[in-house]
């Protein structure tokens, strides 16, 4: 009896495993599976609402990767999770992050890269088209820093500079 309780947890316990690395689709996603590339991968796609394509993307401790994201539709964008996470949280996504993601991996993994169309948003239309560029970079070279944001509309006017001018 022990032994085949320990058999079960032993099972158990691989599921589990197995499940934290496959990603949970929506209805109608089709999954497709990349490679990392050796040079840049261009995939163009559509986010058609509840039909659309998500891809993973293994990646290796020390690969230095950069992946951008282009739309001309305010609504579309980009979530990358890590599939070695238990958490259901996207470590980058375009709605918040910027477009392009920089990167040095820290640990061999799989990526789940998620293109959506935002259901919230008050829109026309049930998708949009989209580019992913999927570029390996030189490990050597150091990541660019992250460009600043351009300034918001502000319905208030900035304060004015304190100059030590005596005005």
């Amino acid at each position: 009896m022990k032994v085949w309780v320990g058999t079960v947890a032993a099972v158990l316990l691989s599921t589990t495993a197995t499940f934290a690395q496959a990603p949970q689709l929506d209805p109608g996603e089709k999954l497709e599976k990349l490679q990392f590339p050796a040079v840049t991968m261009q995939i163009k796609g559509w986010t058609k609402f509840g039909n659309s394509d998500v891809y993973t993307l293994p990646v290796r401790a020390g690969q230095r990767v950069k992946i951008s994201f282009t739309t001309k539709s305010q609504f579309a964008f980009l979530a990358i999770f890590d599939l070695s996470k238990t958490d259901d949280e996207a470590f980058f996504g375009t709605d918040e992050d910027g477009t392009t993601l920089d990167v040095t991996v820290k640990e061999n993994t799989t990526w789940f890269l998620r293109p959506y169309y935002s259901k919230v948003s008050p829109r026309r239309g049930l998708g949009a088209p989209y580019t992913l560029l999927v570029e390996p970079q030189p490990v050597g070279e150091p990541q660019p820093a992250t460009p600043q944001e351009p300034e918001r509309p502000s319905l208030f006017p900035p304060a004015p500079s304190k100059s030590g001018t005596g005005e």
